[in-house]
């Protein structure tokens, strides 16, 4: 294998031979099915329809994967089509609003106050991730809960990356005054 292929970089090899260098589908699927689905969730596919959507994505990374070039990691080449098929979901939603299930306790071997604080923690999220624009949300979950560079999100969103600085500085700030009008209404409320 070429060091150019083995950094992740595109190559001048056959595809056959990139294809051969990367992990199979299953092996995929196994690595990343939980960042997608997390992905998915905090781009605000409903929760009703995160199966379905997570499937959309591995469907996609199937019948795409051989072309996969190496142009960019495999994480972000399969959260790009994430972002893509939440968008698409949305899209769906507009046109077809449905009433949402109440989200599920989060299951685990945690007592039922942290359980009940972790499903709080994690609505709050959620509530201040929707106040966000579509455009911030995104560079946000990318940047913030997904852990991607800058230059991973601009080439992943094909935008420059000054401005996916711009829109990551905005929602940060967006973000922030939010968490702080939430934790205000909650000092607020205590006796």
């Amino acid at each position: 294998m070429s060091a150019s292929l083995a950094l992740g970089h595109p190559s001048s090899g056959t595809a056959a031979e990139r294809t051969a260098s990367l992990p199979t589908y299953d092996q995929i699927y196994e690595e990343h099915f939980q960042v997608v689905w997390r992905a998915l969730r905090r781009l605000r596919v409903p929760e009703s329809s995160l199966e379905d959507a997570t499937q959309d994505v591995f469907v996609v990374v199937h019948r795409q994967l051989p072309g996969f070039l190496g142009n960019s990691s495999l994480r972000t080449w399969i959260l790009g089509i994430a972002v893509r098929v939440a968008s698409d979901w949305r899209r769906r939603r507009r046109r077809r609003p449905t009433e949402e299930l109440p989200p599920e306790v989060p299951a685990g071997s945690e007592g039922p106050l942290e359980q009940a604080a972790r499903s709080e923690a994690v609505t709050v999220l959620y509530e201040l991730l929707d106040k966000l624009p579509e455009r911030q949300r995104t560079v946000f979950v990318l940047a913030e809960l997904e852990e991607l560079s800058t230059a991973q999100i601009a080439e992943l969103l094909q935008e420059r990356v000054h401005t996916v600085k711009s829109r990551l500085q905005a929602a940060r700030r967006s973000f922030e005054a939010a968490l702080s009008r939430h934790h205000a209404r909650d000092r607020w409320r205590q006796p």
